[in-house]
């Protein structure tokens, strides 16, 4: 059987997504892997529904077997995202091909951009690039653009493109002998709010679908459509972190600079920063008003408060992911899951009541999962109670 992994959000599963599906089994995928982020994403929000709607939302529109990027990587930069999901394909131990949407699909062209990046003189030329006060990721376009050319550096202007660059990084750090497989990121760009006939981005869908637009759902498949509908007809979509932001500030006023310095990404006094900014904002946006400045992006304060409600430290994120959790699977997925069972290098979990035989760095992993998920459940239109995590069972289509 020839296996393709993905590594994606889903958020929403939309007209693209399948449409990369699809191309998938044209290039001769017999199963398809996702990698999935679970209640909270990368843009350090959380996902506009619950996990297992958009892993049975997947599985009706194209994959067959769906398991969950541990939230310490899903809410992290593109390089650590981006690790966390190849640590879990490559981990499987069956996966032939990875495949992902970008701008670029010269796959020469982007493992260049990989050498480039990860070639010492350019990270000597990020390190002066940013004593001038910008941005991590204009420092290291403009250090490739010195070593080598504009042309190159022009690859890591695409979001889809920076992504791509990451996951070949990550295989080159596990020497995988992964094929990779980029495939041209149809209609709108990342974030665009403009439409096209066939094609919207996550971010206008979601936009539309907070509002209870149903012009969301042209650009979405019906099985997408129909999760989305099941999951709102009983309070449980659109979630919206707004619905818990009194909740999230008073977590926030509660912790000490000692606690703000152990959070991801946080360096340079930023925690200074981030605890005034705390006691002054009366709401989120103006958290990342006051926080942000030209060097730190509005993308990277998000993930860093994100990080900071759901208690999760650097350290967390400097392990390896340390198990593969089974979201859902069809029958093809099935297959694969027998497969797995003989090549995978993780603990292969499709039974919460293995996580109490995993060793204590890995159980704390899925605490904090548990704690994200407890969390996520005050900004469902409907609030829900604690524990939810045991009491959700897998997806099987």
């Amino acid at each position: 059987m020839k296996i393709t992994g993905v590594i994606a959000e889903y958020n929403p599963f939309h007209n693209g997504h399948k449409a990369m599906l699809e191309q998938c089994r044209k290039d001769g995928a017999d199963g398809i892997v996702a990698v999935m982020s679970g209640n909270f994403v990368q843009r350090g929000s959380v996902a506009i529904m619950d996990k297992r709607s958009r892993a049975a939302a997947a599985l009706r529109g194209g994959a067959d077997l769906v398991v969950e990027l541990p939230v310490p990587w899903a809410t992290a930069t593109a390089e650590v995202f981006a690790d966390g999901g190849i640590a879990i394909l490559h981990a499987i131990g069956c996966v032939d091909t990875l495949s992902f949407g970008a701008e670029c699909a010269d796959a020469d062209l982007l493992k260049r951009a990989a050498d480039a990046v990860l070639d010492p003189r350019v990270d000597e030329a990020i390190k002066q690039e940013l004593t001038g006060g910008i941005s991590y990721p204009a420092a290291r376009s403009a250090a490739v653009s010195s070593v080598y050319d504009p042309e190159l550096a022009g690859i890591l202007d695409g979001p889809n493109n920076i992504l791509a660059v990451e996951y070949i990084k990550a295989l080159k750090k596990r020497h995988s002998d992964m094929d990779i497989r980029p495939v041209l990121r149809m209609g709108t760009g990342h974030d665009t709010l403009t439409p096209t006939d066939e094609f919207a981005s996550a971010s206008t869908l979601r936009i539309l679908m907070e509002r209870g637009d149903p012009a969301a759902f042209e650009f979405m498949p019906p099985e997408s459509v129909e999760e989305f509908e099941k999951q709102r007809s009983i309070g449980r979509a659109p979630v919206r972190v707004e619905e818990s932001e009194r909740a999230i500030l008073s977590r926030l006023r509660l912790l000490s600079k000692e606690d703000i310095r152990r959070a991801p990404d946080v360096s340079e006094g930023l925690e200074n920063r981030i605890f005034n900014a705390i006691q002054a904002a009366t709401s989120l946006e103006e958290l990342y008003d006051i926080i942000k400045t030209r060097r730190y992006a509005g993308s990277r304060i998000r993930r860093i408060i994100t990080a900071l409600v759901l208690g999760i430290t650097a350290e967390d994120r400097a392990q390896p992911v340390p198990y593969i959790r089974v979201l859902g699977f069809n029958e093809t997925g099935r297959e694969i899951l027998r497969e797995a069972g003989k090549t995978a290098a993780l603990p292969l979990i499709t039974k919460l009541a293995k996580m109490e035989e995993l060793p204590e760095n890995a159980r704390h992993i899925f605490a904090l999962e548990c704690r994200a998920t407890d969390l996520y459940n005050l900004a469902t239109p409907r609030i829900l109670p604690c524990g939810t995590e045991f009491c959700e069972e897998m997806v099987m289509i």
